[in-house]
């Protein structure tokens, strides 16, 4: 599934952009994945799906706003691939794209999620420093959940830093709700995760809720 917002695009990632995804991951996490699991996410398991978020200007005319909140993840990923507890990263707020000259495409951001028989797991979201603020984790996360739903997601789930104030707010507007709590699960500082759940993800109440923040994401990263 691709989605267009004139500045950005959201495309399937491919092996050609690991390198990219793979600087952003060291800019945005203290314990980062190793490119090989990227490339197997990508190759090799069925039931991923890995995108990125393309810009179309490659730097901003005005630096955009950065989150004060940096992502965070666990590092465990080989062993998270064939269990529940994969976490997902900090979400910016999303605000309006200012000052943007549009150019060639780059990776503003990427995310990845697994399809666990009916549940979605998004498994990791992040930005570049430079375009956190513009909505690009927001994007992100919208087009995971449209593609849970085309999958006939009963469940979307994640996990989030007890601290990360920012992405819980963002989580809490796509109506995911604490459901439990993970003991010292983030290895880098021994923190606490909330884990996040939308119960009521595949009634049509939540599908015209999503459908309703998608196009007003949309409208707020259209060009003026």
């Amino acid at each position: 599934m691709v989605q267009d917002a004139t500045q950005f695009a959201v495309e399937r990632m491919t092996l050609e952009d690991v390198p990219t995804v793979m600087e952003i991951e060291h800019k945005s996490f203290p314990l980062a994945w190793p490119e090989r699991a990227y490339c197997y996410e990508i190759a090799e398991n069925p039931n991923a799906y890995f995108i990125v978020v393309r810009a179309r200007s490659a730097t901003a005319a005005s630096s955009p706003a950065t989150s004060t909140t940096a992502p965070t993840r666990p590092v465990h990923w080989f062993g998270r691939l064939f269990r529940r507890n994969a976490a997902p990263t900090s979400v910016e707020t999303a605000t309006a794209l200012q000052g943007v000259s549009l150019g060639q495409p780059s990776i503003a951001g990427y995310g990845g999620m697994w399809m666990m028989v009916d549940e979605a797991h998004i498994a990791t979201i992040a930005s570049h420093p430079q375009w956190r603020g513009c909505g690009v984790g927001e994007l992100l996360l919208v087009n995971m959940l449209t593609e849970a739903q085309r999958k006939n997601a009963i469940h979307a789930t994640l996990e989030v830093r007890v601290s990360n104030t920012v992405a819980q707010r963002l989580y809490q507007k796509y109506e995911f709700e604490e459901v439990g709590r993970r003991k010292a699960y983030y290895q880098d500082n021994r923190e606490d995760a909330y884990i996040y759940t939308i119960t009521h993800f595949q009634t049509p109440e939540y599908a015209a809720r999503l459908h309703a923040l998608k196009r007003a994401l949309m409208r707020r990263l259209a060009p003026e």
